[in-house]
C-alpha cells in the first residue's frame, strides 16, 4: 500500500512539474520592438532620429533568457563615425526612467510651470532644445519590474531586485545591447539620475572588470554612500550632510536676514561654519557646553532661519521631515523634497514632519500622461502593454541593501558603493567622473556628494577627473529651464573632452 501510495505521489508531482513547465512556458512573452521616425531641433539643426521602443530578451552568462528588458533608443540617421551612446536611467530603486525621458534626455520634453504646480490636461510637449541627441545616440533603460521590463524563464523578481542583482542586470543589458547593434566600439557612457547614480558606481567597476571601458560616467542628484540621506541614531553625518541645502532653501525662500544676492557664495560661508564649528559641535554630544550649544544654535538661526530655540530643543539635530515641516510652518505651507523652491499646502502644521512631496505633487501628473501618451502615440507602443512607472506596485518588491562590497561591516545604514567607483578609477587613468549637483535638491544634497568624494581615497591625478557643477534648482535641475540649458552644456562638453581625439 505504501509503495502504490509512494509512486502515486511520484506521479502527480511530476504532473505537477511538467504543468508548471509549460505553465511558465506558455506565460512568457517575447520581446517586441516599435519603430518609428523621430526628430529633433537643436541649435537651429534639424537631427533625424530612427526610434526604437520595446524589449530585448536579456540573458545570464549561460545564455538563459532571465528578463524582457524595456528600452527606448534614438539612433542618428547617417551616423558620423564612431559616433557616442549613452544609456540612461533613473533611480528610486524602483523608478523607471520617464523622468529623464521626458525632462531631459528625449526629443520631446515636458513643459511644466516650473516651480508652480501645473494646471491640469491637456499637457503640453515641445521640442527639446536641451537634448545631447546632437552630439550622442541616447538608449532610455527601464530596469526589471519597471517599464516593460519583466523576468522570464526561470528568473523572478528577487534575482533583480537589489544593490548586486540591479548593477549586474543592467551591466548585461548594457554589454548585450552594445552587440547586437554593433556598438561595441562606440565611445561609451552611462548617466543615472538619484539611486542611479548609485547604480552607476557599481555598474562602471562591473563593466570595466569585463573588458568594458567606459569614455566617462554622468551622475545627476548623486548618492553613493546611504549614511549621507538616512538619520540613523547616534549618527552625527546626514544632519552635517543637509545643512548647507537646508540654508540655501531658507535663502529661496527668504527667511535670513541680510542674505546677500549670491547664492554660492553664500553656500560657501555655510560650508565652512559647517566643517569648523557645526561638526566639531554635533562629535561632542552632551559633552558640549550651554554656552557653546547656545552659540551654535543662533548661528543656526542666522543660516536657516528657524529658531535658535527650536535648535536647542531639538539638540541641534534637525532630520529633513522635520525641517520641510518647520520652515514654512507659520505660512501653514511644506517645502518639497525633490526640489525645495517648491512649496504646498501643510495640511497640519502642527505635525513634527512633512506629509507630501509638493514638486511631486506638482509634475507628476504632467510627466506621467505626457509620457504615456508620447509612448504610445509618437513611438508607436502597443497598448496592449502596460508601461509601469515604478517597481512598488509589483508583488514582493523588495530591495536587497546586501552589496559584496560592503562585506565587512554589512549592516543596511552603511551602504556604499563608493569602494565600485574608486576600484574602477584606480583600474581605468583615463575614466572621467561629471557630478552634477543642485542646490535645492532635499532628496540627494550636494554636500553629502561633496563628502564622498573627498573620502574616496584617491590620490589627485584620479580625483582631478571628477568634475563638479553646480545648478540653482533640486534634484530634477533640469525642470527649471536655465537649468536645463546649463545641464546640456556641462553634458555636451563633458561627452566632447572625453572623445579620444
Amino acid at each position: 500500500m505504501k509503495v502504490r501510495l509512494l509512486i502515486l505521489f511520484v506521479f502527480i508531482s511530476c504532473l505537477a512539474l511538467a504543468q508548471e513547465k509549460t505553465e511558465k512556458t506558455t506565460e512568457d512573452p517575447k520581446a517586441q520592438v516599435f519603430e518609428s521616425k523621430q526628430s529633433v531641433e537643436i541649435d537651429g539643426k534639424t537631427i533625424n532620429l530612427n526610434a526604437k521602443a520595446g524589449t530585448f530578451e536579456l540573458k545570464d552568462e549561460n545564455n538563459k533568457p532571465i528578463a524582457l528588458f524595456g528600452f527606448t533608443a534614438y539612433f542618428k540617421e547617417n551616423p558620423e563615425k564612431n559616433r557616442p551612446i549613452v544609456f540612461s536611467y533613473n533611480g528610486g530603486p524602483g523608478s523607471s526612467s520617464y523622468w529623464l525621458h521626458m525632462g531631459i534626455m528625449g526629443p520631446k520634453r515636458m513643459v511644466i510651470d516650473d516651480p508652480n504646480y501645473n494646471a491640469s490636461a491637456p499637457y503640453e510637449l515641445t521640442n527639446n532644445e536641451f537634448s545631447i541627441l546632437d552630439v550622442a545616440d541616447v538608449v532610455m533603460m527601464d530596469p526589471v519590474g519597471t517599464g516593460l521590463s519583466m523576468p522570464i524563464g526561470e528568473a523572478t523578481g528577487k534575482d533583480f531586485w537589489g544593490v548586486d542583482q540591479d548593477i549586474r542586470s543592467v551591466s548585461l543589458f548594457i554589454m548585450q545591447f552594445l552587440k547586437a547593434h554593433d556598438r561595441l566600439n562606440s565611445p561609451k557612457y552611462i548617466l543615472g539620475e538619484s539611486y542611479g547614480t548609485f547604480r552607476n558606481a557599481g555598474v562602471m567597476s562591473y563593466l570595466l572588470n569585463r573588458g568594458y571601458a567606459l569614455n566617462g560616467v554622468i551622475m545627476v542628484s548623486s548618492v553613493f554612500d546611504l549614511r549621507t540621506l538616512f538619520f540613523v541614531p547616534t549618527e552625527d553625518i546626514s544632519y552635517i550632510a543637509y545643512l548647507p541645502t537646508m540654508a540655501a532653501t531658507a535663502w529661496y525662500h527668504d527667511k535670513l536676514t541680510n542674505k546677500g544676492d549670491d547664492l554660492p557664495a553664500f553656500v560657501q560661508e555655510v560650508r565652512e561654519f559647517t566643517e569648523n564649528e557645526y561638526a566639531p559641535a554635533l562629535f561632542k554630544g552632551n559633552k558640549l557646553s550651554e554656552s557653546a550649544e547656545t552659540a551654535i544654535a543662533q548661528k543656526l538661526q542666522t543660516y536657516t532661519g528657524i529658531s535658535a530655540t527650536i535648535w536647542k530643543r531639538a539638540d541641534l539635530k534637525m532630520d529633513a521631515g522635520e525641517f520641510f515641516q518647520e520652515l514654512l510652518r507659520d505660512e501653514e505651507m511644506t517645502v518639497g523634497r525633490l526640489d525645495s523652491r517648491y512649496k504646498g499646502i501643510n495640511l497640519d502644521p502642527m505635525s513634527m514632519s512633512s506629509f507630501t512631496d509638493p514638486q511631486s505633487d506638482a509634475i507628476s501628473p504632467a510627466y506621467t500622461m505626457g509620457f504615456l501618451d508620447y509612448f504610445h502615440g509618437d513611438l508607436g507602443v502597443s497598448k496592449d502593454l502596460n508601461y509601469s512607472t515604478s517597481a512598488y506596485s509589483k508583488q514582493g518588491f523588495k530591495w536587497d541593501w546586501s552589496h559584496r562590497g560592503n562585506q565587512y561591516w554589512g549592516t543596511d545604514g552603511a551602504v556604499t558603493t563608493l569602494p565600485d567607483m574608486a576600484d574602477a578609477m584606480s583600474k581605468d587613468p583615463n575614466v572621467k567622473v561629471l557630478v552634477m549637483n543642485g542646490y535645492y535638491d532635499l532628496a540627494t544634497v550636494f554636500y553629502g556628494v561633496e563628502h564622498s568624494i573627498s573620502h574616496l581615497g584617491l590620490p589627485k591625478s584620479a580625483s582631478d577627473r571628477i568634475i563638479m557643477t553646480y545648478y540653482e534648482a533640486g534634484h530634477m535641475m533640469y525642470t527649471d529651464l536655465p537649468s536645463a540649458q546649463l545641464f546640456r552644456d556641462d553634458v555636451k562638453k563633458f561627452i566632447e573632452d572625453t572623445l579620444r581625439k
